[in-house]
């Protein structure tokens, strides 16, 4: 089951990943929040390290912790 978030509006998000490779070849995870669960890209649990957060417009976002 993927990580899931209701914001303050009532709408459900789950947390998403997608890897990258960057040009200097380095590996990296994007996240990233969506309405529907796509099977290949979702996360069951938030990653360690962040911290969820909501924008105005209500869309969850994950961002680093300090």
């Amino acid at each position: 089951m993927a990580f899931s978030k209701v914001n303050s509006k009532g709408t459900t998000y789950y947390l998403h990943a997608n890897k990258r490779v960057t040009k200097a070849g380095k590996e990296i995870k994007m996240y990233f929040f969506a309405r529907d669960v796509r099977p290949d890209k979702a996360v069951d649990a938030m990653p360690e390290g962040y911290e969820l957060i909501e924008m105005k417009t209500g869309l969850p976002a994950l961002k680093k912790k300090a």
